[in-house]
Order: structure tokens, then C-alpha cells, then sequence
């Protein structure tokens, strides 16, 4: 019998050791399972380049702490059997297995996410800082406030003992046993304790680390969502955010005129009643509300429905709101002025201007200044003329000062009290050892009837003399004409002070609107101006206040562009959305819904865009319910087209001429794809992929865009400088474009062309991923389809003024001062990528020219490196020696000729 226990004994040992092996193979099996996924999606959706080091450290290491505990989690059925117990109250030696080794998996989740981002950091090798995407802070800092108050709530709160308690009395029997089991053990995870037994102040210092804790917390919260490169919440494309927050004023307001509680889902409902329709009919027909977000313009669209009989869409549009009735502001506000012409452009509004200038500081530096002017200086003269009456025929008290001397001293002491007292600017009188501390001193010390010793009086002889040598003695020619300059420069208006000029004079022009004709409002002060202001009169608006002004100007964009108050295409794309949204409103042909339109499509193109992955593209205007509700209502005619087609090869003209030397932004290429859709102009408008987030594919559009390259590039300069094949291009697109019409669904990907470009940059056989291999690809397919220009010359057909060769020089002149700004500059690569994109538009422009003109224009190339720093042409030469060879029918890279190309994955020769 006993040896069958003990037979029995040795076999239980035996299968309860197995059970543990299997414990601890499935614990690191699931943590592999667990953690390297996540891991390596969280490097790539927040990448571990400069500046993002510690945040990607934080998060992977935060998830091996959950990783950890959820694979001990899935292996501890198999561990608490393998103790001989599994079926005894299981909860409870569940949450304890979960608890033991918490240290240990801190530790080890420490050393596994160093090593994940150590690996991921040396992979994104000349990658340099990605910007930071801004995020509305009200709704961060509320998200990040929720998510600190759960986690104290859970590690301070609910883990008090006597909550925990309270919280896990449960019959010894019955469901609830052992669930309260369970929560007791997880409860006191936090290991929270009340001061009781120890002094409050030392129990205070020991839950110091929780209250830093927190802190850590919120700010991770806070800041996480700015470091990631793809938005989390699929509403952030329409404007969610921005369209959510508080009642604002105007809604209060709403409610109250119309008798309903100050809550959106009950303004919402109310505008579908018969008062409220014919509150937004009335806005409708006047134009006067503002569209800041699209979303304003959704109920608007329900009211136009309903008075077009078309009651049935007006139904469906207001089912696909209502869901959200109670938090986005669907009511638009009201404005006192009619809707904007939209033939017209404009920066910033009048109101913009005036908050902007409402803002300036008064210039502190100026104002101290103005101050030792104005009241020191003379006070200090005074002074000196009080000590000069001792003097005599020799030097500062030769002979002692009478009674009424030292009644006039005492009632400059008094006087200098109350300067000090009332203008606090200067603190120069104050320092003892600067003349007029020396004047004030000594003069304090003899109106009180002590004599000054040797040293003190010595100090004030040097000191009169010193300043009646320097100036003169007051009330002399020299001095006179001296503190007459100054008074003249003080007397001069301060730009702060003009500005408020200014500021007054656009306090009477519509603040929501740009202002037709800025003249007026920075020319001089006039005579009645001076007499209502205290002003001089003629006195002159500063430049930095004129330019300020001068982004109101409402005029031709055009216009703009040549006034400079569009210096950049990026500030030219902020102007755009007016442009279309003047040529996408054409097609309807109701001018209410037109002018709602308009309205609508300025909100939209204004909102914050996103960087996103797989070749994920931004919601476009038609796709809103409240544009998609009122589509069939558009006149698709041809005089539509070609209203859309003028626009569009007007703002193409105006992009590539006024700034030659720079690639289209995003901004502007997403509205000239849009007008390019109501043109029907067949023109593929690429945008400029994000090396960081490029995941090593393109979109078919490439192609297409690729082959309108080839058939007007084709035997071209560009062809034989960047090496291209053009006509094996024509034929990929050909073949790609047959068996896509062979498809059931539409190609989402272009592999042929991808194959190309990767081949192309020499990273085809790349088995490391990286920032700058990802860049050599994607230059290489800006190179291909010449980043638009192509397209708007092929199937455009804009034709700038100056000419092609006037837009290859300012191209040529812009290398120039992008490669001087290299010198010195420790981090050039940047400075060296726009180099190279002004290098490739201008070969595309020389392209473009005669070959007469083109020869003419390279050989004075050199004119343009010899009007720049020397170092400039030392730079350059290996370029432009290319450039004359492939000019010449040979190779750029022959001899000592180089390709200038911007990306590279080693140092750049143009750095060296």
C-alpha cells in the first residue's frame, strides 16, 4: 500500500513539474505573441527619430508592462494546477500570480524596450526631427485629465484599505466569493496605505512618488497624441474637434429667442420646426452667417432641402445627423454682414489684423529710452546746475553753499522721490556710481549737514567735470543743440502707438471680410487725427505695423503675389480654397445654395489635415453627407468645365511663376486635383509622400502621372540628365493600364512602378528599413513624374509670362542660396534636399526652352555662382559639369560630374 502511495506521489511530482514547464512555455510564447506586434506598430506609428527617443521608449516599454502581465495572465491556469489546487478558489490565486514578480517584469520590459528602440533608431539612420502635429489642447488636456483621474482613482481611491474593505465583503459562498476575492487582490496591487501609525508629514513624503506619478501620467497623456503619425479617431477629417467644445455665445443666444434648454440637441431639433426653418430661411437669403466648420453648413442644407420640395433628402440628411446632434454645432452663426465676394482673396481678415495689432507689446527697450529722454536727462541737468552754482570761478564747492542753495537742493531731492516713484523704466539714476548717483548722493549728504569726506567729494568733482566736458555746461550752444536732437527723438511716436492708430481706423470697416483698399488705413496721421490723438501730424506708419495691414488686402490673388503679401506657395494654398470654392459654386445654379456652397467648401479645405498610412487619402468636400444631399443639384454642363479649367490653369500659371524654385505643397496639389475633377482635364496631381510613414508602395496615379512626364519629356535634356527610359515608362503604364481593365475592382497600388523608383535609388535589395532609403525612393518618383510640372504643362496647359528660361534662372538663383546656406550649418541635409528640388525644376524648365536659348542660358550659369560666397561654385561645379555633359548628348556622371540629387543614405558630397 505504501508504495503505491508512494508511486502514486512520484507520478503527481512528476505531472505537476510538467504542468509548470508548460506554464513557463506558454508565459514566453505569449509574450513574444503579445509583445513584438504592438511593439513594432507603435515604432512605426511613433518613430523613434531626434526628438522622439524618450516618447517611444515610454510607450513600448508601457506596453511590455501589459504584454508581461497578460502572457503570465493566459499561463497561469497551468502554473496554479501545477501547485496541486487549481479548483480551490481559482480567482484569488489567479490575481496572485498576476501580482508576484512585478518587479522583475518592470526590469525586463525596461531592457526589451531599449532594445527594440536602440534597433529601430540605428535603422532610421539620417533621419532628422518630424514636426509636431498640433492637437486642440482643450480636448487633449481633457482626454489627458479623464485618463490621470481613472488611473489615480484606481491606485489611490479604490485601493485605500478600508474601501478595498468595504469593497470585497461578499458571502463565503455563492458567485460573488470568489469575483470579491479577486478584486481585494488587484485592489491592493497599489499597496495604499492611510498615515495611521507614522507622522502625517513622513507618510506625505512617502506617497510623494504617487503624486509624480500622476504628474508623469497626465503629461504622457497629454503629449502622446502630437508624436504620432496617423490620427487614432476617423473624425478628426472632418473637423470633429473643432466643431465640438462648449455653447458658444450665439447658441445661448439661439436658445433663448427660441424658448428651448441651452443643450445642441435641443437647438438641433428645433430647427427642423416650422419657426425654426424660417429662422434659417431667413439666413439663407440674406448670406449673413459664418461657416467657420463644415459642419455649420449641414442645417442650412436641411433648410434649402425642405423649401426645395425635396423633403425626402432633407429626412435622410437629418437620420445621418441626429446621432450627433447633442455634440457637434450644427447651427451656424450669425453674421452682420452678407456672405464675402469670392472673386476676391485675402490673408487675414480685418478682424484677424486688429486682434494681431490689438496684441503688440509696447517695444520695453524703446520706452526706457524714451524715458531717460524725457525725465532723467533733464532732471539730470538740473542737477548739474545746481552743483555748478558752488563752483563759481573753480571747481564744485570752493566756496560753501548758502541757505536757499540747500532749499532748492532739498526740492530737487523731493522732486527726484517722486520721478523715481512714477517712472520706473530707467534704474541707471539709481546705481551709485554712475554720474547722477554720485550728483543725488552728495547732494543728499550735504542737504542734511554732513560734510563730505575726501573720497566722496573727489567723486563729485570728477563727476561735473566729466559731464561738462562730455556735453557742455547746460544752457551752452553745444549742449542746447544736443538735448534739442534728443527731444526731437523722443517726441517721435512710439509703433505701438501708431498701431493703436492704426487699430482704431479698422475698428470701423467689416471685421470678417478683407479690406478692398489698404491705403487708407496706414497712410500718415492726418491734422484731425493729431488733434484727436495728440499725434504729429505726418507722422508715418511704420513698415512692421504696414505689413501687418497689408495681409487684409482683398484683391486678385494675382495681385497679392506681386505686393508680396503672398510670399510663399504654402501661403498661396492657404488662399486657394477661396479661389475653388468660387469655381466649385458655379455649378449650382440657386445663389443661395451657391453662396452656402462656397461657404462650405472654405470651411473644409480650411480645417487641420492629416498624415496617414497606406496610402490612405483625406476625406474630400463631396463626400460630406450635407454636399453628397444636394449633388444633384449641380449643372455638370461644359460651360462648368471650362470655368474650372480657366481657374485651374490660372493658379498653376500664378504657382509655377511666382515661385519657380520651390515643389507644390500638399495643400495647393490636393486643390488642383480638385479642379482638375471639374475640368475633366485628366490631369494625375501627385502629392509629396512622407518618407516616415512610406510604406514602399504608390498609388497608380504615379504612374499616370509618370507617363504624361514621358510624352513631354521624352529625348529631352531631363531624360538624359536624371537617366531616365522614358519609353519603357510609357510602356509600364500601358501594361499596367490593360490589365487593370481585366480587373473585377480598381488597382489600389502601382508594383511596377514602385519596382522602378526602388530600382531606381539603389535600395531594391534594401533589407533595412529607414527614413532616408524610404526618401531615395520617393525623390526617385518625383524625379519620374517632375513632382506636377509635367502635368500642368501636358494636360494643363499653362504657359508662364516670363518665359521658361526666366523660370530656369530664378530656379538656378535659388540653388545658389540654398547651397550658401550649407556653410557652416551643422545639419545641412535639409538645406541640401531643397538644393536639389530648385536643381530638378530648373532642368525641367531648361527642358522646356530652344536649343539656342538653353545653350545661351547654361553657359551663364557661372555669372550666377560668381554673385554668391566662393564656396558656392566649389559646391556646384561637380553639377554643373554634369549638367554641360548631358547638355552636350553624354552622361552627368561622367568625368567629374555628379547628379545633384537631395536624399542620400551616406554623407553628401555637396555637404563636404
Amino acid at each position: 500500500m505504501s508504495g503505491g502511495i508512494g508511486n502514486t506521489a512520484g507520478t503527481d511530482s512528476t505531472r505537476y513539474l510538467a504542468l509548470y514547464e508548460t506554464a513557463m512555455q506558454i508565459r514566453f510564447a505569449a509574450v513574444f505573441a503579445f509583445f513584438v506586434p504592438v511593439a513594432l506598430l507603435l515604432i512605426r506609428r511613433l518613430p523613434p527619430v531626434q526628438g522622439r527617443m524618450p516618447a517611444a521608449l515610454l510607450a513600448v516599454w508601457a506596453w511590455g508592462l501589459v504584454a508581461g502581465t497578460l502572457a503570465v495572465t493566459v499561463s497561469a491556469p497551468w502554473l496554479i494546477a501545477s501547485h496541486g489546487h487549481g479548483s480551490y478558489r481559482f480567482l484569488p490565486q489567479l490575481a496572485s500570480v498576476i501580482s508576484y514578480g512585478r518587479q522583475a517584469l518592470v526590469a525586463t520590459a525596461l531592457v526589451a524596450a531599449a532594445g527594440a528602440v536602440l534597433i529601430a533608431r540605428i535603422t532610421a539612420k539620417g533621419a532628422g526631427p518630424l514636426p509636431q502635429e498640433a492637437v486642440p489642447a482643450h480636448p487633449a488636456r481633457l482626454a489627458a485629465g479623464v485618463g490621470t483621474a481613472v488611473i489615480a482613482l484606481s491606485l489611490v481611491v479604490l485601493s485605500y484599505q478600508p474601501v478595498a474593505a468595504i469593497q470585497t465583503v461578499s458571502p463565503d459562498s455563492g458567485l460573488l466569493s470568489e469575483p470579491g476575492d479577486l478584486l481585494r487582490q488587484w485592489l491592493l496591487l497599489g499597496a495604499w496605505s492611510d498615515p495611521a501609525g507614522a507622522p502625517l508629514g513622513d507618510w506625505l513624503l512617502y506617497r510623494a512618488a504617487d503624486a509624480l506619478l500622476l504628474a508623469v501620467v497626465w503629461w504622457a497623456l497629454r503629449r502622446l497624441p502630437e508624436l504620432f503619425t496617423r490620427p487614432t479617431v476617423p473624425a478628426m477629417a472632418t473637423g470633429v474637434v473643432c466643431a465640438e467644445g462648449p455653447l458658444q455665445p450665439y447658441e445661448r443666444e439661439a436658445a433663448s429667442l427660441a424658448g428651448v434648454l441651452a443643450e445642441r440637441r435641443a437647438l438641433f431639433t428645433y430647427c427642423l420646426t416650422e419657426p425654426g426653418l424660417a429662422r434659417l430661411y431667413a439666413l439663407l437669403d440674406s448670406g449673413r452667417y459664418e461657416i467657420l466648420v463644415p459642419e455649420k453648413a449641414a442645417l442650412l442644407v436641411v433648410a434649402w432641402l425642405v423649401r426645395a420640395g425635396d423633403v425626402a433628402g432633407a429626412l435622410d440628411l437629418v437620420e445621418i445627423l441626429e446621432p450627433w446632434a447633442d455634440r457637434l454645432r450644427f447651427l451656424p452663426r450669425p453674421s452682420d454682414l452678407p456672405a464675402p465676394d469670392v472673386q476676391a482673396v485675402h490673408r487675414r481678415t480685418v478682424g484677424e489684423v486688429g486682434a494681431s495689432l490689438s496684441a503688440r507689446p509696447l517695444n520695453s527697450a524703446v520706452e526706457t529710452q524714451r524715458e531717460a529722454l524725457t525725465v532723467w536727462q533733464p532732471f539730470g541737468d538740473e542737477l548739474l546746475t545746481h552743483w555748478l552754482e558752488t563752483a563759481g570761478t573753480g571747481r564744485v564747492l570752493d566756496h560753501i553753499p548758502d541757505d536757499t542753495w540747500q532749499e532748492r537742493g532739498e526740492l530737487l531731492l523731493r522732486r527726484y522721490r517722486n520721478l523715481a516713484a512714477a517712472h520706473t523704466r530707467c534704474t541707471k539714476h539709481r546705481d551709485p556710481k554712475e554720474n547722477l548717483g554720485i550728483l543725488r548722493g552728495a547732494l543728499e549728504e550735504t542737504v542734511a549737514g554732513r560734510p563730505l569726506d575726501a573720497r566722496r567729494l573727489g567723486l563729485l568733482r570728477h563727476a561735473v567735470e566729466s559731464m561738462v566736458r562730455r556735453r557742455g555746461r547746460p544752457g551752452s550752444g553745444q549742449h542746447s543743440e544736443l538735448r534739442a536732437r534728443q527731444a526731437a527723438q523722443a517726441a517721435l511716436p512710439s509703433h505701438h502707438t501708431l498701431a493703436q492708430l492704426v487699430l482704431r481706423r479698422l475698428s470701423g470697416l467689416p471685421q470678417q471680410t478683407g479690406a478692398a483698399d489698404v491705403a487708407p488705413l496706414v497712410s500718415d496721421v492726418s491734422p484731425r487725427e493729431a488733434a484727436e490723438t495728440g499725434l504729429p501730424a505726418g507722422a508715418v506708419i511704420p513698415v512692421a505695423v504696414r505689413r501687418v495691414v497689408e495681409a487684409a488686402l482683398s484683391a486678385p490673388i494675382s495681385t497679392l503675389v506681386e505686393r508680396g503679401v503672398v510670399p510663399s506657395a504654402e501661403v498661396l494654398a492657404e488662399l486657394v480654397p477661396q479661389l475653388v470654392a468660387a469655381a466649385d459654386s458655379q455649378a449650382y445654379q440657386d445663389p443661395s445654395l451657391r453662396t452656402l456652397m462656397a461657404a462650405n467648401y472654405r470651411a473644409f479645405r480650411n480645417r487641420r489635415s492629416l498624415l496617414l498610412l497606406d496610402l490612405a487619402r483625406q476625406v474630400r468636400t463631396e463626400e460630406l453627407p450635407w454636399v453628397g444631399a444636394v449633388a444633384e443639384y449641380r449643372a455638370d454642363d461644359h460651360g462648368q468645365e471650362e470655368v474650372a479649367h480657366t481657374a485651374l490653369r490660372q493658379l498653376g500659371e500664378l504657382a509655377v511663376q511666382a515661385f519657380p524654385g520651390t515643389l507644390l505643397p500638399n495643400p495647393l496639389v490636393r486643390e488642383l486635383g480638385v479642379l482638375a475633377r471639374q475640368a475633366d482635364a485628366g490631369a494625375p496631381f501627385v502629392e509629396e509622400l512622407a518618407s516616415d510613414i512610406f510604406m514602399g508602395t504608390f498609388t497608380p496615379k504615379f504612374l499616370a502621372a509618370a507617363r504624361v512626364a514621358a510624352e513631354l519629356l521624352g529625348g529631352t535634356l531631363y531624360e538624359r540628365y536624371y537617366g531616365i527610359d522614358y519609353a519603357a515608362v510609357r510602356n509600364l503604364a500601358i501594361t499596367e493600364a490593360s490589365e487593370s481593365l481585366r480587373r473585377t475592382h480598381r488597382a489600389r497600388t502601382s508594383p511596377g512602378f514602385a519596382k522602378l523608383c526602388a530600382a531606381r535609388s539603389g535600395e531594391s535589395d534594401a533589407q533595412t528599413w529607414s527614413i532616408a532609403a524610404n526618401g531615395k525612393v520617393i525623390e526617385q518618383a518625383q524625379i519620374l513624374t517632375t513632382h506636377n510640372l509635367a502635368t500642368l504643362v501636358g494636360r494643363v496647359g499653362i504657359s508662364p509670362a516670363p518665359g521658361w528660361a526666366d523660370l530656369a534662372r530664378r530656379c538656378f538663383t535659388t540653388v545658389c542660396l540654398t547651397t550658401a546656406r550649407t556653410q557652416g550649418n551643422p545639419r545641412p541635409l535639409s538645406l541640401i534636399k531643397d538644393a536639389a528640388y530648385a536643381w530638378r525644376q530648373m532642368v525641367f524648365h531648361l527642358s522646356l526652352c530652344g536649343p539656342e536659348e538653353q545653350a545661351r542660358l547654361i553657359a551663364r550659369l557661372d555669372e550666377e555662382t560668381a554673385r554668391h560666397p566662393a564656396h558656392v561654385a566649389v559646391r556646384l561645379a561637380p553639377a554643373l559639369t554634369g549638367l554641360r555633359q548631358a547638355a552636350a548628348g553624354g552622361s552627368p556622371e561622367a568625368g567629374g560630374g555628379r547628379r545633384l540629387l537631395g536624399w542620400t543614405t551616406e554623407a553628401h558630397w555637396l555637404a563636404r
